[in-house]
């Protein structure tokens, strides 16, 4: 008698850590976000890459997170939910222009959150933004199925590490605790990561 085995549920699917965006995605759904005039996706687009945020925290940002006197500020620092650790991020000049003109557009207040859904009281779920990355990956060709909201907080740091071989600022920006997650986190080879680790004084 032939054994069936039950389908696996992730037959057909990536698995495993999704990969950064590149360069020259990023600057595709800008440019797209721009031409359509949606402000509100160009400033969660830019904010997602230079906070390096989890979206759980992406989105439940304030206005007072960012802005808390009017003017968005360079640096900001929050606390992460899953950690209860601050990091501290930049916010690069257009980011800060996205920013100061979605929440100038948007007529939004200090204790308002930054991105809202259906209701403006509420924020942004984590769903509702990974549709949204659905979107922009679909607009600019890219299988969607091969990105998540975790690709846009990989970005930066993955260029960062990149061109400096720096485990230690990257494990920094991140917010993580331990070097070894930082590894984990950008997919290093092990010797590749013991040979700079050995060079990054902690």
């Amino acid at each position: 008698m032939a054994v069936t085995h039950p389908t696996p549920r992730n037959k057909g699917k990536f698995i495993g850590p999704k990969p950064p965006l590149k360069l020259k995605h990023i600057w595709a759904i800008r440019t797209r976000l721009q031409l359509a005039g949606r402000t509100r996706d160009l400033a969660l687009l830019n904010l997602a890459i230079d906070s390096k945020l989890r979206g759980c925290d992406l989105v439940r940002l304030t206005v007072g997170d960012v802005a808390p006197s009017g003017s968005v500020r360079e640096r900001t620092t929050v606390r992460q939910r899953k950690t209860s650790r601050p990091v501290q991020f930049e916010l690069t000049e257009q980011t800060r222009q996205a920013l100061q003109q979605w929440i100038g557009l948007s007529g939004k207040g200090a204790s308002d959150y930054l991105f809202t859904g259906r209701s403006s009281q509420r924020p942004l779920s984590t769903r509702q933004y990974g549709r949204m990355l659905k979107t922009w990956l679909q607009g600019i060709g890219l299988d969607p199925a091969a990105f998540g909201t975790h690709s846009l907080r990989r970005t930066k740091v993955a260029m960062i590490y990149r061109r400096t071989g720096n485990l230690r600022a990257v494990q920094l920006l991140l917010g993580h605790t331990k070097l070894e997650s930082t590894v984990r986190y950008l997919g290093i080879e092990v010797d590749d990561a013991i040979a700079i680790a050995e060079e990054v004084e902690v």
